[in-house]
């Protein structure tokens, strides 16, 4: 089948940001029904953002820096992770009070993108590994200046360094270790350059690693190589209706720029799809031999590996397929599958996505800087994709050139039901609400 997807200029007099309108893989909607249906859902909110009708928007905090993934404790505490640290301290606590939420205090000396609240403790991760701090029963951390080490010495080579988290109900961390390349090439991002035989990337990057939640000082010799073939994974979540990892990957850059007799501009900047997994132990989601044409719905071999943009690239199926797929070069850098009961039925279940925004799809014009929703059905993908907080980027016209004055990151549900968005441009937090 094939994904199409057009620009849309949404109707509002706050934010007449572009909005990509598309089908996920398994959709067979026309472009124009999908267009339609995001854009009479919009609603305008007094934060900027565009919202569907019933929901409000909430601007709590402003200015924290570069805030990444986001926890909220069943007491409302907010956690932020901050990706490089200010004034010395990179994990934020706010609390929140008549709208607004402010700093209670600051503390971990380290930057980084993950945190999380699990079974009496907050795990927080750097570069180069996770740490973890006893929470009493309120939730609050009892000894900010020393937190334990949960993993230490992952490999972090400045390219996909951010170690995202998330934790299970059966005890087990699991962390994303991005691959410090573009497409295993054996002069990375260079032109004409071909991949590395058997990527030796793979043995300690480009995957998901388990360890034990509750073991400390742990390497990688104490982990498992859960999932690989994965570039990099910034956005991942636990399933509670299938009790499963689900992750979103960063789909390679430049097919025209290293292969210009092979792709056209504008197929580089269309190919190939960011794409979300459903990760059982031991699967293989093919990077870098592979990627993803959404267009196609097919596994294509990477041209590094001796594709032509044409060549079946899993002819025995060793690779999984993915649960949804969306347009290139997105970035999504959240996942969260809500849970609550604040907002409407469709949306119990169903996944929330924090793409980041394109930086790569030039001379197209830019995309993103959005957060979607994915419609789930018994654990899994069910029907298109639609646009869901939009806005960000502050125009259509900072959209297309790749100027956004936000870009959202982390996503996180409060004890309420209501959503949560941070932005790590110009460190922004939203509080998404519904009311009916």
């Amino acid at each position: 089948m094939k994904n199409r997807f057009n620009f849309v200029l949404a109707a509002t007099a706050l934010a007449g940001s572009v909005l990509f309108a598309a089908c996920n893989s398994n959709s067979k909607k026309s472009s124009a029904d999908n267009t339609a249906a995001t854009a009479d859902t919009l609603a305008k909110a007094g934060s900027g953002l565009t919202l569907p009708s019933g929901f409000s928007a909430n601007v709590l905090a402003k200015n924290l820096g570069g805030t990444r993934h986001i926890a909220v404790s069943p007491q409302g505490d907010i956690f932020v992770k901050l990706g490089k640290t200010k004034d010395g301290k990179g994990i934020l606590v706010l609390h929140e009070n008549n709208g607004k939420a402010e700093v209670k205090n600051s503390f971990g000396d380290f930057g980084g993108t993950g945190i999380y609240i699990k079974s009496g403790y907050l795990y927080a991760s750097s570069d180069e590994g996770v740490f973890r701090y006893k929470l009493n029963d309120k939730n609050e951390v009892i000894d900010q200046s020393k937190p334990e080490t949960v993993v230490k010495g992952l490999i972090s080579r400045n390219e996909h360094e951010a170690k995202a988290i998330v934790l299970d109900d059966a005890g087990n961390l699991y962390v994303n270790i991005g691959a410090y390349s573009n497409s295993c090439q054996v002069k990375d991002r260079e032109k004409g350059s071909m991949g590395q035989p058997g990527c030796p990337i793979l043995d300690s990057a480009g995957g998901i690693w388990q360890f034990k939640a509750d073991k400390l000082n742990q390497t990688y010799k104490d982990g498992v190589r859960y999932a690989t073939g994965l570039r990099n994974v910034v956005g991942l979540d636990w399933n509670k209706q299938n009790n499963q990892l689900f992750v979103m990957q960063h789909g390679r850059d430049a097919l025209h720029d290293i292969f210009p007799d092979m792709f056209t501009t504008k197929e580089s900047a269309n190919l190939p799809a960011e794409c979300m997994y459903a990760i059982k132990k031991g699967d293989n989601a093919g990077w870098p031999y592979i990627y993803f044409n959404q267009d196609i719905n097919k596994k294509i071999l990477s041209p590094e590996y001796g594709g032509d943009g044409k060549k079946d690239g899993d002819p025995t199926n060793k690779y999984i397929s993915p649960a949804a797929a969306y347009p290139a070069h997105l970035a999504p850098d959240g996942l969260l599958f809500y849970t609550g009961d604040q907002f409407p039925e469709k949306y119990k279940n169903g996944a929330f996505i924090a793409f980041h925004g394109s930086w790569n799809r030039a001379p197209e014009p830019q995309a993103g800087y959005f957060v979607v929703f994915q419609p789930f059905k018994n654990g899994k993908a069910d029907g298109k994709w639609e646009v869901f907080a939009d806005g960000f980027s502050g125009s259509a016209e900072n959209t297309a050139k790749g100027n956004a004055v936000r870009r959202p990151c982390g996503l996180a549900q409060g004890p309420d039901g209501s959503l949560y968005v941070t932005d790590d441009s110009k460190g922004t937090i939203y509080k998404i609400s519904y009311k009916k």
